[in-house]
């Protein structure tokens, strides 16, 4: 968000209820603003109506059938970072979700606090880092590797941890279009396994998810 002292703009979805219900109350006790909510992504969708949404709040398995792929994609698409809120052990869809360009895991036996401070965190434009995150990459074995070079991954977690490329250039004593060339090969390559990382903030994804970044490296990534 670029004004902090704007209200965090939250849509849910969530097909119990009694989830949908609450995690909307703990959001309105916090000061958050609740501008749509649904069972699905269509029902969201449709009841934002094209209002403005900064954190879409998202179970993985709903009722509908949908692919946890196409929702994550379009409440990106709708301007929104994405939490998922779910059962930690799904890791297979737990690892299709931050593939997609979920911003974090928050599993639904978390307290109400810590929830609430997900959403404030991604709202920001912050990128989650949690065991939910380690244990679903770990234990899901299917999960793509881009397989990068000894350089490649220098470059990467240099320019993700939020360092200008031609700082990065500077650091490894190389030139910066050498630099770019090295960028361009990694998202290439992330590309190829189907994870592809257009922005800057989707490399930071992606360094993290492969163990090439610890969060705490992480400073002013842009977009």
């Amino acid at each position: 968000m670029s004004d902090p002292t704007a209200p965090v703009l939250v849509g849910i979805v969530d097909d119990h209820e009694s989830v949908l219900l609450g995690i909307r109350a703990a959001c309105l006790d916090e000061g958050y603003e609740v501008v749509g909510s649904g069972a699905t992504m269509d029902a969201l969708l449709g009841s934002l109506a094209g209002t403005r949404v900064n954190v879409v709040v998202m179970d993985l398995s709903l009722g509908d059938g949908s692919s946890v792929t196409d929702n994550v994609l379009r409440a990106r698409a709708a301007g929104a970072a994405v939490l998922v809120h779910s059962i930690a052990d799904r890791t297979g869809s737990i690892r299709e979700a931050l593939a997609a360009g979920a911003a974090g895991v928050i599993p639904k036996t978390s307290a109400t606090r810590i929830v609430m401070a997900a959403i404030a965190s991604v709202a920001r434009g912050e990128v989650l880092n949690n065991l939910e995150w380690a244990s679903a990459i770990d234990a899901d074995r299917e999960f793509a590797k881009a397989q990068l070079g000894p350089r490649e991954q220098h470059v990467l977690h240099l320019y993700a941890s939020g360092l200008p490329l031609k700082a990065v250039a500077a650091q490894l004593g190389i030139a910066p279009s050498t630099a770019r060339e090295y960028l361009d090969r990694v998202r290439a390559k992330y590309v190829e396994v189907g994870r592809p990382a257009p922005t800057k903030v989707d490399l930071l994804r992606r360094a993290v998810e492969d163990g090439i970044l610890a969060i705490d490296d992480v400073s002013n990534v842009g977009r």
